[in-house]
């Protein structure tokens, strides 16, 4: 398939022989950028009014290149740079013939956008036969190339006549030392694959169809007229360029965040440039971080193999691009960045990252400083069923009870989310200065705390804790009591002393539970949290 000059931008390149170019700006996964050009030669160094044959050109600095041909390229009206501003004949050259040999070069610099007076054009305007398969034009000094393992491919401005008899065929050929590398399928026609017409001639742009995956370090080029008749065979050539062709790779993962144990996806996509020419042999290695895992073999639209985490792969002629996607997860909250260390053939993409986070717990934590069975929670705090995190605290001052008098009652009830997306349902009741059944449960300090948290797989843990400070139960101290402590009051009442139960999937804490004879129920300090799974059943509830 052959790129015709309708479907690719006309770029002047003016005044030099190397064009030193960086990566065009990038586009959109799948989306063609335009071949860069890593040498081009426009014949106008050091040119003017006065006819030269190719031979005797030297390109601009750096790279000052020079060129030969066949004898047959260099005789008659062949291998001179003509423009339309030079009016004598060269020597060897009919004067009837010279003017159309002008018209030609003129013609291909108002194509371009340059001056068609002064713009200068290879001639070839066949006086006999030349032969087939003949040099038109081989450079003599290396090319250097800033990287290896590029696609490379060559690009020319043509203007043909005579095209009602024998055509013009081009083949451009890579130079790997004496080493020719085709970069075509079929030639170049300059008479069939273009639709402009300016002054007569059939004016246009193309690139050789089968670009070469390159390794060196520095290139030649060699252009090889296959067309042996000299009945036709007229033309004129211009802006010869190098180009890099190479594909993009670009690496996108799921968008964050993704919740840990679910599958992610990362997709690489290669992108053709945009003459669309077939790219034969890239291939990649992508390096997934440690704790993420390929959950089942990568799937691809690419014509090539995968083998784990390599592709080697082809883009045919006319193909925009093709793409792999491999499912991934991880079992722990973090960010993981996947790169691909190893590229052949392709432009490497930046790394991307996706991140996996615990399940978004609901908060649930409630607090309360005392509770008796006729009075409601006092000093409250509470976050109930919340999805987002949320923070509520409270406070008493010197509270009496039916049972007798608190000191300060504080409270708070949280719901938090880390950086990792760790979420901790907390909440805590402290009270001091308790004095209840006319002094026979007394205590400087009664809190209670309840915590629960997810860690980075998810996992759910609740702590509970009950601190105690100088508590006495009818006249006994109690000290350090280990987790539900019983204790009886004989004829009054039974104690309990950091009541722990389940509530729901957290913890509630009761720091100090009195049960009369009477029926009369008494909390002081109470703290409970839990979080619920997204879609779960909240446990919910005030104090």
């Amino acid at each position: 398939m052959r790129r015709l000059s309708a479907l690719l931008p006309v770029v002047a390149i003016a005044g030099a022989s190397l064009v030193v170019m960086g990566q065009p700006a990038a586009a959109a996964p799948g989306v063609p950028r335009d071949p860069v050009a890593v040498f081009a030669e426009d014949f106008e160094n050091g040119q003017g009014a006065t006819p030269v044959l190719v031979d005797a050109y030297t390109g601009a600095p750096p790279v000052s290149q020079t060129y030969t041909a066949d004898p047959a390229w260099l005789t008659a009206c062949n291998g001179y740079l003509a423009a339309r501003q030079q009016v004598t004949a060269p020597s060897g050259c009919a004067a009837s013939l010279w003017p159309t040999m002008r018209n030609l070069a003129a013609a291909l610099g108002q194509f371009a956008g340059a001056d068609p007076e002064a713009n200068h054009a290879v001639t070839a305007y066949t006086a006999g036969n030349p032969g087939a398969n003949k040099t038109e034009l081989r450079s003599l000094a290396p090319i250097p190339l800033a990287t290896g393992n590029r696609f490379l491919t060559f690009g020319v401005d043509t203007a043909a006549i005579s095209c009602q008899v024998a055509h013009p065929l081009l083949q451009f050929y890579l130079l790997d030392g004496v080493t020719r590398v085709p970069t075509f399928s079929s030639a170049i026609d300059p008479c069939n694959q273009y639709d402009t017409t300016i002054g007569g001639a059939r004016v246009g742009r193309a690139e050789s169809d089968a670009p070469v995956l390159f390794a060196g370090s520095a290139v030649g080029l060699e252009l090889v007229n296959a067309q042996g008749s000299g009945t036709g065979n007229d033309f004129a050539l211009d802006k010869v360029r190098l180009l890099d062709v190479t594909p993009a790779l670009d690496l996108v993962a799921t968008a964050s965040p993704v919740p840990v144990g679910s599958t992610a996806t990362l997709t690489f996509t290669v992108t053709n440039t945009t003459e669309l020419a077939v790219k034969n042999g890239w291939s990649f290695t992508a390096a997934l971080p440690a704790g993420l895992t390929a959950t089942a073999p990568a799937t691809t639209d690419c014509a090539g193999t995968v083998a784990g985490l390599t592709v080697t792969g082809s883009l045919t002629a006319g193909q925009v691009s093709c793409s792999v996607t491999i499912p991934v997860t991880a079992a722990t909250a973090g960010t993981y960045r996947t790169c691909v260390p190893t590229v052949l053939g392709l432009d490497a993409p930046a790394c991307a990252a996706v991140r996996f986070v615990p399940p978004a717990y609901v908060f649930d934590a409630h607090a309360y400083g005392a509770k008796v069975i006729t009075v409601g929670p006092l000093g409250a705090s509470d976050v109930t069923c919340s999805a987002a995190p949320a923070t509520d605290t409270d406070a008493l001052l010197d509270t009496p009870v039916p049972t007798g008098t608190l000191g300060v009652l504080t409270t708070s009830a949280s719901g938090v989310e880390d950086a990792l997306g760790r979420r901790t349902a907390s909440a805590s009741a402290r009270t001091t200065g308790v004095s209840l059944l006319s002094g026979l449960i007394t205590a400087d300090l009664i809190e209670a705390t309840a915590v629960t948290a997810s860690s980075g797989t998810g996992a759910v843990t609740a702590t509970g804790t009950a601190t105690i400070g100088a508590l006495r139960v009818a006249g006994v101290p109690v000290v350090n009591p280990p987790p539900n402590l019983a204790i009886t009051i004989p004829l009054v009442a039974s104690v309990v002393v950091n009541e722990q139960v389940p509530y729901g999937t957290g913890i509630r804490v009761n720091a100090l539970h009195v049960r009369l004879l009477t029926g009369v129920d008494i909390v002081i300090s109470s703290a409970r949290s839990a979080l619920t799974p997204p879609g779960g059943t909240c446990p919910g509830g005030g104090s």
